[in-house]
């Protein structure tokens, strides 16, 4: 699983340092792509396949649905890692989340985010600023933490 948040900078070809704990759980192969809110997304090969296959599942006739699928197909790429254990991150994925210098993976249980460290202080500090009301939407959904 992965946990936590880490801080690392882009080099000038635009690679990424993946935490070592991340990456020995990306042993199997990896897909990058855009998430929502502005970040990017790492799957693990085979949580990739899961959603990837839900996602296909869904009926282009809906709008929604093939909006979708352009959205987060269109911008999958394989990670491929070097000796140092860093990603290239594409120069559109860079684009699309804002990626300049400095950027923060964050761990999502089953997948790797990564967002501009700007934009992710001001997620984060909604997130925090909205916790009461968080509790009570999660507790109205059953789920108590």
């Amino acid at each position: 699983m992965f946990l936590g948040e880490y801080e690392h900078s882009l080099d000038a070809k635009g690679r990424l340092a993946i935490p070592a704990r991340f990456r020995a759980l990306l042993s199997e192969g990896a897909i990058i792509t855009r998430g929502f809110d502005g970040c990017l997304v790492i799957y693990p090969a085979d949580v990739w396949q899961s959603v990837a296959k839900k996602l296909d599942s869904l009926s282009s006739t809906q709008e929604a649905a093939r909006m979708a699928k352009r959205f987060v197909f269109s911008g999958a790429t394989e990670c491929e890692f070097d000796k140092q254990g860093r990603v290239l991150v594409p120069s559109f994925l860079r684009g699309y989340a804002e990626l300049t210098e400095t950027a923060v993976v964050v761990g999502q249980f089953s997948r790797i985010e990564i967002w501009d460290r700007g934009h992710w202080e001001k997620v984060s500090s909604r997130t925090q600023a909205e916790s009461n009301r968080i509790a009570e939407q999660l507790a109205s959904l059953g789920l108590e933490i």
